[in-house]
């Protein structure tokens, strides 16, 4: 009789999301005010937004593809180290002198320059980026030490864990940022959250994954399937081999939730283009009062991926979750159209609810879909598709918030709303 294996602990793990969050979520109130003081406006916030992602969509699939071969401690600690490298560019941009660079000017939208300082933030993010894939292998590292009993409630922690970060991170932008030091102190205490993280995965953080497991991957079709007689994918044994990329898509439904995948980010990377020049232009915030907005978004998503999400979780399917969730996501977007502060102060209510059921069902699904042998992958195939988005998302963002003002907002409520009515295909492969 095989002795049982002691899966890890998912505190580490957690630490690890929530400092990563935390050091991330720290400029976000002041990152719009530090692109305008550079000279750029919200295409330019909405361009250096989206150069995360772009190299992300590069670095994501391979750093996921390795946590497979190499483990996920490995590959988690490559990509802090990243990271911190960022963040010691992105202090390096706030003193160096503001001479002109490059102007650039674009028909029905201006002229706007980009400056020396803003070309290394470009830079400081696209090293950031190109080995952030620290998102999708902790997703994976989430998958290997849970089970079917607990993976949606082990998902809800992660996401309660990134939400802590999200609150305490734009609380203390608001208050270093309001310094005579302005946006030094926040990236500093960036800088140091980031080293941190690689401090808690050196020492904390046990390997989830050993690298000689087999991969078991869907055989060809056969008769049988071209028949319909055959429901589910057969899988055998090859050894001890490499996952390929083409093999996540020979697995059942990836494809479909791939591209729920793409949209949901989609909207929501839209409005995060739109929402900081908003509230700087249109609701006349300041630093303090957007990291107020992020601190109070981020604790109600709290309470709603806690006990709320255990209590829905008790009567309704994830599936169910991610409809219901959608519905109400789609509904938060309208109501930021408008300036008056009852309707905002109702959409973050209706954006933490909404998220906080979606967010952790759609995960665990996903999850739950890629097996144990393909999560590294699949987590980083599903963060290519994520970031795609997000290019696409942060710079559609931009431009249509400099053409349309608010009424970009309708725009992600449009996306979300097309990802509620694919949503019920869902429930179609719940038990396929």
């Amino acid at each position: 009789m095989a002795s049982m294996v002691k899966l890890p602990s998912l505190f580490p793990l957690l630490l690890v999301n929530f400092v990563g969050t935390l050091g991330f979520s720290i400029v976000l109130p002041f990152l719009v005010f530090l692109v305008m003081k550079f000279g750029g406006n919200a295409i330019v916030y909405g361009l250096i937004a989206a150069t995360y992602p772009a190299f992300q969509l590069i670095g994501a699939p391979v750093l996921g593809r390795w946590s497979d071969i190499f483990g996920r401690k490995k590959v988690l600690l490559l990509s802090n180290v990243g990271t911190s490298v960022g963040w010691i560019l992105f202090l390096f941009a706030l003193f160096l002198p503001i001479k002109n660079s490059l102007n650039i000017h674009v028909a029905f939208i201006g002229t706007f320059v980009i400056i020396v300082p803003l070309l290394v933030l470009f830079i400081a993010r696209a090293i950031d980026g190109i080995t952030g894939g620290n998102i999708s292998v902790a997703n994976a590292y989430l998958a290997d030490i849970s089970s079917d009993e607990n993976r949606s409630k082990n998902f809800g922690k992660m996401a309660i864990s990134s939400n802590l970060g999200f609150i305490l991170g734009p609380a203390l932008a608001g208050i270093l940022g309001g310094t005579i030091y302005g946006a030094i102190l926040p990236v500093l205490a960036a800088l140091i959250i980031s080293l941190v993280a690689i401090i808690v995965i050196n020492f904390l953080l046990k390997e989830s994954k050993s690298s000689s497991e087999e991969l078991i991957v869907p055989q060809q079709g056969t008769i049988r399937k071209v028949f319909s007689q055959e429901c589910r994918e057969p899988y055998f044994t090859t050894g001890t081999i490499k996952p390929r990329f083409r093999d996540v898509f020979k697995l059942r439904y990836i494809s479909f939730l791939l591209a729920l995948y793409f949209l949901i980010f989609l909207g929501f990377n839209i409005y995060y283009a739109a929402f900081p020049t908003h509230a700087v232009h249109d609701l006349k915030w300041s630093v303090t009062q957007l990291g107020i907005f992020y601190a109070v978004l981020s604790g109600i998503m709290v309470f709603v991926q806690g006990p709320v999400l255990r209590k829905a979780l008790k009567s309704l399917s994830e599936e169910q979750l991610v409809i219901i969730g959608s519905l109400i996501l789609g509904t938060n977007f309208i109501l930021f159209v408008s300036n008056n502060i009852v309707s905002v102060g109702g959409a973050v209510i209706l954006f933490a609810v909404g998220n906080g059921l979606m967010w952790p069902s759609f995960m665990s699904i996903l999850s739950r879909r890629a097996g144990s042998k393909l999560q590294g992958a699949v987590q980083g195939v599903a963060g290519s598709f994520g970031g795609l988005a997000s290019i696409f998302g942060l710079t559609l963002g931009g431009f249509l918030y400099n053409s349309i003002g608010g009424f970009t907002f309708l725009i992600s409520a449009g996306v979300i709303f097309i990802i509620f009515i694919m949503s019920f295909r869902l429930l179609e492969k719940k038990n396929v």
